[in-house]
């Protein structure tokens, strides 16, 4: 007489079948992670930086492996995923975690990510263009997202180095990011902001990555005179409509709660998170200081919803687990 599969092997094929399953959106977890990472960093709170990064790090390898596991040995399927706006989280995922890594002083690694991020942006930012359709999600603004993370990735690192022409190479990016916002903005469906299950905050978190692009590139030595003006202008601009688009985005959220875990739900704590960082970091590249205590409660709100959006995480595996869901 054989026995059936133990209750631990059931399990780990459960679990197993759970990450196999998991949709390119999954990648917005590294991202959520990674610039609470960032900003906890920038308020000195080094130890839980540090805990974030190294389960950010944890889910890119992960997430990774399984990116490459598909593209070798599922080619349909990637290639159909591949089409997609949530394809380019895994960009901005590597730019994310390759700028916290650069602020950590691991330099050849962040180059290294800065590489993968621009080749990556190269096979799926036109593929995702060509399929683009109308009444599009918040998943549409990730053009920008992914483009102003190689923006961002490149003047953290042209500073940390030093090197110009990585300077360039952020404020090439930095323009191109503005007019794929403007484009995508075409594209997006404004009743999501209603109905959106999380990842309608991205038309906002798209314009706060794009402040912080313009904040680090203020550092750059090619910025100088009136082209230091021009880009001041541009990034506070940027920062005040991200801050708009957040209050808009929170009074719909009161108004029409959507409290059902989702995994576009973290699509929603990086917007937040990256909203923080991107006002305390703007704050301090233009001088204007009283920036960095609404910096820094924007930034706790978001540590709270990253929170709240683990645990939802963290029950819908225990109830897949257990066969529950």
């Amino acid at each position: 007489m054989t026995s059936g599969p133990g209750p631990q092997t059931t399990h780990a094929a459960r679990l197993a079948a759970w990450w196999t399953a998991l949709p390119p959106a999954a990648g917005s977890a590294v991202m959520a992670t990674g610039i609470i990472s960032v900003g906890l960093y920038l308020l000195g709170h080094e130890t839980l930086s540090r805990v974030a990064l190294v389960l950010a790090c944890a889910a890119w390898l992960g997430l990774a492996a399984d990116f490459a596991l598909r593209l070798l040995s599922r080619r349909t399927r990637w290639r159909s995923e591949a089409d997609t706006p949530a394809a380019l989280t895994a960009v901005a995922a590597t730019g994310v975690l390759g700028t916290r890594l650069a602020l950590l002083g691991r330099s050849p690694v962040a180059l290294a990510l800065l590489l993968l991020t621009a080749v990556l942006w190269l096979v799926l930012l036109p593929a995702v263009v060509r399929h683009w359709g109308h009444r599009m999600p918040g998943a549409v603004f990730l053009v920008c997202v992914a483009t102003q993370a190689i923006a961002v990735l490149s003047a953290t690192l042209a500073a940390v180095l030093p090197a110009r022409p990585l300077s360039a190479v952020g404020a090439v990016f930095f323009c191109l990011g503005l007019v794929l916002y403007a484009v995508a903005f075409t594209r997006f469906d404004l009743a999501q902001v209603r109905t959106g299950a999380g990842d309608q905050w991205v038309a906002g978190g798209a314009l706060a990555i794009s402040a912080l692009a313009g904040a680090k590139l203020l550092a750059a030595p090619l910025v100088t005179g009136a082209r230091h003006d021009v880009l001041r202008a541009v990034t506070l601009i940027a920062l005040g409509l991200d801050l708009a688009w957040y209050l808009v985005l929170l009074a719909a959220e009161v108004r029409r709660p959507r409290l059902r875990y989702d995994v576009r739900r973290w699509a929603t704590v990086f917007p937040m998170g990256m909203t923080a960082v991107a006002t305390l970091s703007v704050g301090a590249a233009t001088g204007v200081s009283w920036l960095r205590q609404p910096g820094r409660v924007l930034l706790w709100i978001a540590v709270a919803v990253w929170v709240c959006v683990f645990v939802g995480t963290v029950r819908a595996v225990a109830g897949r687990v257990r066969g529950s869901s």
